[in-house]
């Protein structure tokens, strides 16, 4: 016989395998108590870590290219300074290669008289035996170095000489060029205070002119003015304006328009018409204020009712609230004997005390 597998068993197996899974990711769900307590949500931990651990990969890379620069830069320095040493060397050799080919030691003023070949170069002089080193023109040579030193001392006393008297030309150059820019300078100052002088004597005398002329003009204004002040004040004098007239106030288009420029008050009939309006409106506010007394008592003594009829209610309510209340201690302390009763009617009942594997037997699935 061979076993052969259904297509709808491998369905059902696949399904079966399906349930169990949700059912142990359900169980772990509800019975990992830090997950349901608390409620974490472990999918944005995760993602949360994964950041983090990016973030950090990403600054250690960071740090690294910075090193790698850090020791490329120091890879360049090294190479500079070995390349200005190696130049440093390469000037300092031409140097010494220049002295040696076009500064040698015979080549120098003082060579002469400190030659050691010198004597060596001498022909016909013998040296007696015993007298190694001793020089049998040293007293020649002592006085060219004397004459020589003579010639140098002279020449350097000319030279000072020499210095000294361009020095003394340059200073009395200098000190004539100052005398000359001194004497130029009061020429120019002298020229400009006569300017100065000039221009402010022209100057007072412009100022005196129209001080003058502002002066006559002022003293014109003011007359005029003078003479503007007494004819308005005749004109307003000889006027209706300063008048007491009170028909000069009504205009030509009737009595209930008036001019405002000559009107000097009301008449009489307004006068009165004004006073009966007057009165009426205190009439009328007495009333008014009357009405307000009335409404105000009305109100009152409905205040003062309905406090007497809520503090009525109030105490009716407070003694239905303490019968109340002394029912329910009654049945509170009927229940209370009911509930020792049943205590100690379970207590010799259920001697037996659950354990551990009493409680084992629930909670086993997620349904």
């Amino acid at each position: 016989m061979y076993n052969a597998e259904l297509l709808s068993d491998r369905i059902a197996a696949a399904s079966l395998e399906r349930r169990r899974n949700r059912e142990m990711q359900r169980q772990d769900r509800i019975f990992n108590a830090k997950v349901r307590t608390i409620g974490i949500d472990k999918e944005a931990l995760d993602s949360q870590v994964n950041e983090r651990k990016k973030k950090e990969q990403a600054e250690a890379e960071s740090l690294k290219a910075y090193a790698a620069d850090a020791v490329r830069n120091d890879k360049a320095a090294c190479l500079l300074d070995q390349c200005q040493l190696k130049d440093e060397r390469l000037l300092q050799g031409a140097i010494e290669n220049f002295r040696l080919n076009f500064q040698p030691r015979w080549s120098r003023r003082e060579y002469d008289l400190s030659n050691p070949d010198k004597i060596k170069g001498q022909e016909g002089i013998q040296m007696l035996p015993g007298l190694v080193g001793e020089d049998s023109d040293s007293q020649g040579r002592l006085k060219k170095q004397q004459k020589q030193l003579r010639e140098w001392s002279v020449q350097q006393q000319h030279e000072l000489a020499t210095a000294r008297h361009q020095q003394r030309q340059e200073e009395q150059q200098y000190d004539q060029d100052r005398v000359d820019l001194d004497n130029k300078a009061l020429q120019l100052q002298k020229i400009e205070e006569e300017r100065r002088r000039t221009v402010a004597l022209a100057t007072k005398n412009f100022n005196l002119t129209k001080a003058a002329e502002n002066a006559e003009k002022r003293w014109k204004e003011w007359q005029q003015q003078e003479e503007n002040n007494r004819t308005d004040i005749l004109n307003q004098l000889q006027g209706e304006l300063l008048s007491e007239s009170q028909e000069q106030g009504i205009s030509v288009l009737g009595l209930p328009r008036l001019r405002p420029d000559s009107y000097k008050g009301l008449t009489d009939e307004q006068l009165r018409h004004i006073i009966n309006c007057q009165q009426q409106q205190i009439d009328e506010k007495r009333r008014i204020q009357a009405e307000q007394q009335q409404e105000e008592l009305q109100q009152d003594r409905f205040r003062v009712a309905s406090a007497r009829t809520a503090l009525l209610m109030e105490r009716q309510q407070a003694r239905i609230n303490k019968q109340l209340r002394r029912t329910q201690d009654n049945t509170n302390a009927q229940l209370a004997e009911a509930h020792r009763e049943q205590k100690k009617y379970l207590e010799k009942v259920y001697t037996n005390i659950p354990d551990d594997s009493y409680f084992s037997q629930f909670n086993t699935s997620s349904r």
